[in-house]
Parts: C-alpha cells; sequence; structure tokens
C-alpha cells in the first residue's frame, strides 16, 4: 500500500510539474494569420496553425522549454504547396515542422522554468518586423507585460529595408539592418562582436522609437528581456 501510495505522488508530481505554462495566442488583426513555433529545447509544440481574425488558440508547455513564436500572413495555397509573402518558414506546409521564419519577422522568445526557476520572454526586432504583438503574463500584477504595438510597416520602414507585396506593393515586413546589409556593425560580428563595440544605429534607434521594449540589435537584451514565475501568457498579434 505504501509503496502504491508513493509510485501514485510521484506520477502526480510528475504529471503537474512538467506542465510549465500555457500560451493563448489572439488573433486581433483584420484578417486571417498563421502562428508558428521553433523549439529549441523541450517537447515540441504545434509547428504551424491558421488562426482566424479574432480566435484564439492556446499550447501548452512543459518545464524547460525554450523556443520561438512567430506569425505568418498574406499566405496562400497552391495545389499542395502552402506559402507565405511575411514570415513564412519555407516548409511548404502549414506546420513549419522544425523550419524557422524567413525574415523579417517580429520573433517572441521564450524560455519556461529556466534558470532559478524563472521564465524569460522578448520580443525580438533584431531579424526585422512583420507583425504588431504584446506578451501579457497572467494573474500576476507584479510581472512586466513587453510589446511592440506600432505597425511599422505602416508608421515608418526605412525604403531601403522594405519588403513589399508583389501585388500593390504595400510594405509587408520591414528588415533589420543585418538582415538588409550584411554588415558587421550591424549584426554585432567580427571588430564589433562585444557590448563594448556594437552599438545601437540609426536604424534599431529607429526601431527602438516605435517599439521601446522591444529587442533591437544583439546587445540590447539588458532593457529587453524579462522574468516571471508560475504563469500563463497572453500573446496577442495586432494588440
Amino acid at each position: 500500500m505504501i509503496a502504491n501510495f508513493v509510485i501514485n505522488v510521484m506520477f502526480l508530481f510528475f504529471f503537474y510539474g512538467s506542465h510549465g505554462a500555457k500560451f493563448i495566442i489572439k488573433n486581433n488583426c483584420p484578417y486571417t494569420i498563421w502562428p508558428a513555433t521553433l523549439t529549441s529545447k523541450g517537447a515540441q509544440l504545434s509547428t504551424g496553425f491558421e488562426l482566424a481574425s479574432q480566435a484564439s488558440s492556446s499550447l501548452d508547455v512543459q518545464n524547460s522549454w525554450s523556443g520561438r513564436i512567430w506569425a505568418r500572413y498574406h499566405c496562400s495555397k497552391n495545389g499542395k504547396n502552402f506559402t507565405c509573402l511575411s514570415g513564412d518558414c519555407d516548409s511548404g506546409e502549414v506546420a513549419c515542422n522544425g523550419k524557422g521564419p524567413i525574415p523579417p519577422e517580429t520573433l517572441l522568445e521564450f524560455t519556461i522554468v529556466g534558470y532559478e526557476g524563472k521564465d524569460f520572454y522578448d520580443i525580438s526586432l533584431v531579424d526585422g518586423f512583420n507583425l504588431p504583438v504584446s506578451i501579457k503574463p497572467l494573474n500576476r500584477g507584479d510581472c512586466n507585460t513587453t510589446s511592440c504595438p506600432i505597425d511599422i510597416n505602416k508608421q515608418g520602414c526605412p525604403n531601403d529595408l522594405a519588403v513589399r507585396n508583389p501585388v500593390g506593393g504595400s510594405i509587408i515586413g520591414c528588415k533589420s539592418a543585418c538582415v538588409a546589409y550584411q554588415q558587421p556593425q550591424y549584426c554585432c560580428t567580427g571588430s564589433y562582436g562585444s557590448p563594448q563595440t556594437c552599438k545601437p544605429t540609426r536604424y534599431s534607434r529607429q526601431f527602438k522609437h516605435f517599439c521601446p521594449l522591444a529587442y533591437t540589435y544583439a546587445y540590447d537584451d539588458q532593457n529587453s528581456t524579462f522574468t516571471c514565475i508560475k504563469v500563463d501568457y497572453m500573446i496577442t498579434f495586432c494588440p
């Protein structure tokens, strides 16, 4: 009896202890989007799905999960081939199947129950921007919401960074200077590969102007990475 009790307690501890968080993903855009995930550590989540305007979906995330979330839009299917003009992962399917986004994309980065039991999260524009987004910890008033609420495509993407819809020419993504030019001073590589030598540029400062809480270049993490403990997260595209 005692042995069975211990086994049951261990099972319950494992089962409930393995659940780290829930991501509730909401589409507040006036059009359909296709959220996607890329897992770097932990159990695989759904790697891509369709989300209609004003719809929401949730993903259960286990402890010690690390990965990225972004959204695709202007997507279509030609025969069996699924592609997106913005944020595509080049899998040819709605599911990204372990493939990451083709820049530019607004990237959400998470580690769930990481160092000292904390969650770490940020919004990164290091690869550029494609959709406004926010991350809100739920039921913890002492944890920070972070967001990039401005549509940089419409409000301030420089022409040399703009990605345009081939039909009509509207801007559907804004590259970072690193993605656009592949130069060390923008990518924080080579002789610029340290916080002392790689500083904000006029491009990253423009992103920071519109989205002051976002991570805008490689060494911007001290100001743009947030932590929380034991919460679920509301992720809203077009907040």
